[in-house]
């Protein structure tokens, strides 16, 4: 009852949320689940699973190119979709919000027609040390195609970006900045203002990789004024394979074409084609039509809740974690910045990461193990990858008792 009116406070009512998440009632290994793995994907609300199943029971039907009723009406459900997102984060037009398959391929689409467009031999890209490599591999593949150089932004041991050291490798070479918003593998909240701001001094557009970052906490384009954002929405309670790429209308407008073919043209002749204005000229082919919809009923669902209270209640989850694992004798956290999202890192003297994570299993409990995606994080720390805890809204601190219990036992039984 105690943990009831304290959340109650912020106004999470933490016993009708997770009666939204029916995945939440199931068992693992006999045990209930316990399920702190939000970093790698989401649990999904009724909400979101009844809009997908609406969608094919009475909706079916491609967008765009029909003149039939169920094609008209999917095509109005489908714009009011990017327009629910546009208004969630608050960008100027609904044509600068673009479908994708999440942020690996808005990253790519980036990149790709991003450098076909700017960037040339001896230019400069900067990214981070803590990228995933969602956000390093693209940039690579530019820097190998035109000759550029990839430039990165240090750490601190605790897991923050080096300010100094950022501002010293911009300069009139640098044509694009591309850092996370958070780290997925430290929970790092990055001074992505600061990072853009200090950019655009120079006139260096800035992309930000948000995928960590949209589950926990409001993000606003017009506040922020990056130039790209990306997400997915399967780590924001919504479908797989769908995603989002926020770009200011004059970068896009600007941009190649990352894909050709259905949906991307206004006249198609064997001597020209002439492409469709945006967002159409970046989504080429049947999109995720039902996934779309999904992502937008992901986003009504916890604006009901409010990024406010979420934020507050999963960083007091956060922080009720990060002093029970303190407590265990050679546990070490990696990632100790003074700004954290609700993503802890650990490794325990002695054992592999995933020998703990299977033994955690057992008890019902999801962790992620190993590098996370970010193994030159992993070499920075010089460690060969850790435990992971992440943490949604519907998570408890009761949840969390349970994990520092089964924990101590697993390091029990592998010492």
């Amino acid at each position: 009852m105690t943990e009831l009116k304290t959340i109650s406070k912020i106004g999470i009512d933490i016993e009708k949320i997770r009666a939204d998440f029916p995945i939440l009632s199931r068992k693992v290994n006999g045990r209930s689940l316990i399920y702190f793995d939000n970093g790698a994907t989401s649990q999904k609300p009724q909400a979101v699973i009844d809009a997908l199943n609406n969608y094919y029971v009475h909706d079916n039907a491609n967008i765009h190119r029909g003149v039939h009723t169920l094609s008209q009406e999917i095509t109005v459900a489908y714009e009011n979709s990017r327009a629910v997102i546009q208004k969630h984060l608050n960008a100027d037009h609904s044509h600068e919000i673009i479908f994708t398959k999440g942020t690996t391929d808005s990253i790519n689409l980036t990149a790709s027609s991003f450098g076909k467009k700017f960037i040339s031999k001896g230019d400069e890209i900067i990214i981070s040390v803590m990228e995933h490599h969602s956000n390093i591999l693209p940039w690579q593949v530019v820097c190998e195609e035109k000759g550029a150089i990839l430039k990165v932004i240090p750490i601190n041991d605790a897991g923050e970006l080096m300010m100094d050291e950022y501002k010293k490798l911009l300069s009139n070479k640098t044509k694009i900045v591309a850092v996370a918003h958070i780290s997925n593998t430290l929970g790092t909240i990055n001074p992505i203002k600061e990072i853009i701001e200090a950019a655009h001094a120079l006139n260096i557009p800035v992309l930000i990789d948000g995928a960590q970052a949209v589950p926990h906490i409001k993000v606003d384009m017009q506040a922020l004024d990056c130039d790209f954002y990306c997400f997915s929405g399967h780590k924001l309670f919504g479908p797989t394979g769908v995603g989002i790429l926020y770009g200011k209308e004059k970068w896009l407008n600007e941009m190649p074409p990352y894909q050709t073919g259905g949906g991307t043209i206004k006249t198609v002749t064997f001597e020209k084609t002439e492409y469709a204005d945006l967002p159409l000229k970046f989504e080429a082919g049947t999109p995720d039509i039902s996934g779309g919809i999904g992502l937008a009923a992901a986003i009504d669902y916890i604006n009901k809740i409010g990024l406010d209270n979420i934020a507050a209640y999963e960083h007091k989850l956060l922080l009720h974690a990060a002093g029970e694992l303190e407590k265990i004798e050679g546990l070490k956290i990696i990632g100790t910045a003074k700004e954290k999202a609700s993503v802890i890192s650990f490794i325990v003297d002695g054992l592999h990461p995933f020998d703990i994570g299977t033994i955690l299993d057992q008890f019902g409990i999801a962790v992620r193990t190993g590098h996370h995606c970010t193994q030159p994080l992993a070499e920075r720390y010089c460690i060969k990858g850790t435990v992971r805890a992440s943490f949604a809204f519907y998570n408890t601190k009761h949840e969390i008792d349970e994990f520092i219990t089964a924990l101590k036992k697993t390091i029990t039984m592998l010492k």
